[in-house]
């Protein structure tokens, strides 16, 4: 029999691939083996692409928003629904109104009262919350406060509750009555009270916690207290006339201090010989500033003299209560501007009543005062024996320089023997004699001019 060629089999693909290559079947027919199946994968990819697909939609495009109508289309309800359903609610109510007939008076003052109830609800909350900003206002304001708060409070709520019956249409959610034209309201009254207090209290100084109030005024009943006794008044204004002559005392004592600095030795005998209680006053508080140092200079010297022999004479230069001549067995001449002791002989230093060369020790104790130093260094020189003992003790804050001080005082006659320097409050120097001065009387010894030792108010 005669048998088909193997294209045969493949003739339907060999036509669909014939009609859609536009190749005649002869053509399509010779085609074998391994270029059918390409040809296979090739018709396949072609029916794929020949299926018709949509563009992806770019954003605002028109397909999108026809997409969206035919949603909202799809989601509106029907008018018709809507309007049937309103239909039947109406016919109901007009069923009801039919049944029950019209509105009773019953029904309406019933509206009303359940109203006002809301309303009084409401207004009984506002005045419960009232109540407590007042509870927080009185514990914060003082007592003295109070009442005039409460009166204003009570005014206020007067005129809201007034407010809230006369006109029961107004909504629950307005504020309380305003206050009404030039009155503060209660913010502004308290802050004008705290103001007023504190410009009251701005320069009034701190008073302690411990501090108790002030005592309540005592019942016209109880005890007057007995009026003070005289004898309490006249020590008082002793006291007081004291403290007064003691402050008069020291303005005397700074003001003849002065003088005695500032001028010539002879200038202060004329001073105590016409005021003889001046020079009391003087010692008085000449002593009493002396008395705040540590250590004596009149103690020093007399120790320093009882080590001595006892047969030495000794001169005291300005010895105010010879207090030197108590202290040591020596004999002493005592000399001064005034007297306050019997052995005291009233003289200018710078001219004492003694014999040349007469006396082994010359003491000038806190007594170089004046504008002539140089007299009484002089005057000392005269009444030594040769070799005889200078002694001299002053306050420290009068000596500028000390070696220029020294200087001065070897031109004179003298060596210096020691010095003392260690104290705080004055120095003490030993001289020796050595013969008469070796300058003229006109000669200026710059050294010699010593500070005046001046006393400050106190």
């Amino acid at each position: 029999m005669f048998e088909e060629p193997e294209w045969a089999e493949e003739a339907p693909v060999a036509d669909l691939g014939s009609v859609a290559l536009g190749l005649r079947p002869t053509a399509a027919s010779q085609i074998k083996g391994s270029s059918r199946r390409q040809l296979l994968a090739t018709l396949r990819a072609l029916e794929v692409a020949s299926v018709p697909q949509q563009p992806p939609s770019l954003p605002g495009s028109d397909s999108e928003e026809e997409e969206e109508v035919v949603e909202t289309k799809k989601k509106r309800p029907k008018k018709g629904l809507f309007a049937g359903a309103s239909s039947k609610v109406e016919e109901k109510r007009k069923k009801k109104r039919h049944t029950q007939g019209p509105p009773s008076r019953d029904s309406k003052e019933e509206e009303v009262e359940r109203k006002n109830c809301h309303k009084g609800a409401l207004l009984g909350r506002d005045l419960a919350e009232e109540e407590k900003q007042k509870r927080k206002c009185r514990k914060q304001i003082p007592s003295n406060l109070a009442q005039p708060l409460d009166s204003v409070d009570q005014t206020d709520s007067k005129a809201w509750n007034s407010s809230a019956t006369s006109d029961p249409t107004k909504p629950t959610c307005e504020t309380p009555s305003s206050n009404p034209p030039h009155t503060l309201s209660r913010k502004q009254w308290r802050n004008r009270q705290k103001n007023k207090r504190r410009q009251k209290n701005k320069f009034r100084p701190p008073q302690p916690p411990e501090q108790a109030p002030a005592p309540a005024p005592a019942p016209a009943s109880a005890e007057v207290p007995s009026a003070p006794s005289p004898d309490s008044h006249g020590a008082r204004a002793e006291a007081l006339r004291a403290r007064m002559a003691q402050r008069l005392d020291g303005a005397r004592f700074r003001y003849l201090n002065e003088q005695l600095y500032s001028g010539p030795s002879s200038a202060g005998q004329r001073l105590f010989q016409e005021d003889p209680e001046a020079f009391l006053l003087y010692h008085r508080g000449f002593q009493n500033q002396v008395k705040k140092w540590p250590l004596q200079p009149v103690d020093c010297i007399a120790r320093d003299l009882r080590q001595r022999p006892a047969s030495l004479v000794v001169a005291d230069f300005g010895c105010g209560d010879c207090r030197l001549a108590s202290s040591i067995r020596n004999p002493v001449h005592c000399f001064d501007l005034a007297s306050l002791d019997p052995r005291v002989t009233v003289c200018d230093m710078a001219q004492v009543p003694l014999e040349d060369e007469s006396i082994d020790v010359a003491v000038f104790c806190l007594s170089l005062m004046g504008t002539n130093i140089r007299d009484f260094l002089q005057e000392a020189n005269r009444v030594l024996k040769p070799g005889g003992l200078l002694k001299v003790a002053e306050v420290s804050s009068r000596f500028e320089d000390v070696r220029t001080f020294l200087g001065a005082v070897t031109k004179l006659g003298f060596k210096v023997i020691s010095k003392d320097l260690t104290n705080s409050h004055f120095f003490l120097f030993d001289f020796e004699k050595t013969g008469p001065p070796r300058v003229g009387p006109k000669t200026q010894l710059s050294g010699l001019k010593l500070q005046p030792c001046l006393y400050k108010r106190r």
